[in-house]
């Protein structure tokens, strides 16, 4: 059982034991509530009262509402164009503040650039309200100069999705942005060297030296993101959307929270998380298997 490779590993292991038992309180153990959705869940009766089991009604019942095909595709939208912008502009920005040699510079913008991250979308969406509004927000106001008419940012089917991915990647991309810096200190140096004798400039050097040196982690990156395939940001969306949007903006996650506790069905809401769950583990076993047939990624 504890063979070398075992033994090896044995520091990482232990490294990740805190996170394994707050994914086993917070994720695990409530999955034994999924049996919601294959029941007419009524409260009144509690957990492990006489409730109706239904079988599989609740993802007929799913199936036939209008406009639960146009809520997958938003999801799928919204949550690809993040998923492809947040890998895209942290790596575009990390190689863009490598070439910076003023240390305080760097480390300058670098704060200015993840302390969004650090704010809840219940702040940054009341500032985006504002800032968006068709009537005296500062971008509104910006784009009139060029005699543009104001654009309803937070109120258009066209430029809801849209304005979901830019403020996500704003708020998220810096802090992204440390963690391909961390690889880039990680590439000898000595390939640079040997690219400048063989008398490559800046950008063959990026090209063949730098974004290969980073391959490991922007796969490792790529890999998780896919999970959240399905998972376009329900903190985002909840506190700036509105019926006028749900058309485009509408996702699994705010159908969840309206089925489930704005309207009271639990089973369908469960149904409809339990649905949710499995087609994400799906994406990330396949992106898993995939990573490390193509690219010899593995966790250990």
């Amino acid at each position: 059982m504890f063979t070398p490779k075992f033994m090896r590993n044995l520091p990482l292991h232990l490294m990740i034991l805190p996170g394994l038992l707050l994914i086993l309180v917070f994720s695990y153990i409530p999955m034994a509530g999924l049996y919601i959705a294959f029941q007419k869940f009524i409260p009144a009766k509690g957990f492990f009262g006489d409730q109706k089991w239904i079988g599989l009604d609740n993802f007929r019942y799913l199936l036939d509402l209008p406009g639960v095909f146009g809520v997958l595709w938003n999801t799928i939208f919204i949550a690809g164009m993040k998923m492809a912008a947040g890998i895209i502009v942290p790596i575009t920005v990390a190689l863009l503040l490598n070439e910076l040699r003023h240390t305080l510079i760097k480390r300058s913008v670098q704060t200015l650039i993840y302390l969004p991250h650090f704010l809840s979308w219940i702040i940054l969406g009341g500032v985006l309200i504002d800032i968006l509004s068709p009537a005296s927000g500062l971008v509104n106001q910006f784009l009139g100069l060029f005699g543009v008419k104001p654009i309803f940012f937070l109120g258009s089917n066209d430029w809801f999705p849209y304005t979901m991915v830019i403020s996500d990647v704003w708020k998220e991309f810096g802090f992204a942005t440390i963690v391909y810096l961390a690889a880039l200190t990680g590439i000898d140096q000595q390939q640079y060297e040997a690219a400048i004798i063989d008398g490559a400039g800046r950008w063959k050097q990026t090209w063949h030296v730098t974004l290969p040196g980073m391959r490991m982690i922007i796969v490792l990156m790529a890999v998780l993101s896919l999970g959240n395939v399905l998972n376009a940001g329900f903190d985002q969306i909840v506190n700036l959307y509105s019926a006028q949007v749900y058309a485009s903006g509408d996702i699994i996650d705010t159908l969840v929270y309206r089925l489930g506790l704005q309207q009271a069905q639990y089973g369908v809401a469960t149904a409809v998380g339990l649905f949710k769950s499995i087609v994400s583990f799906l994406f990330i076993s396949v992106a898993y298997f995939a990573a490390y047939k193509l690219a010899d990624y593995r966790i250990f």
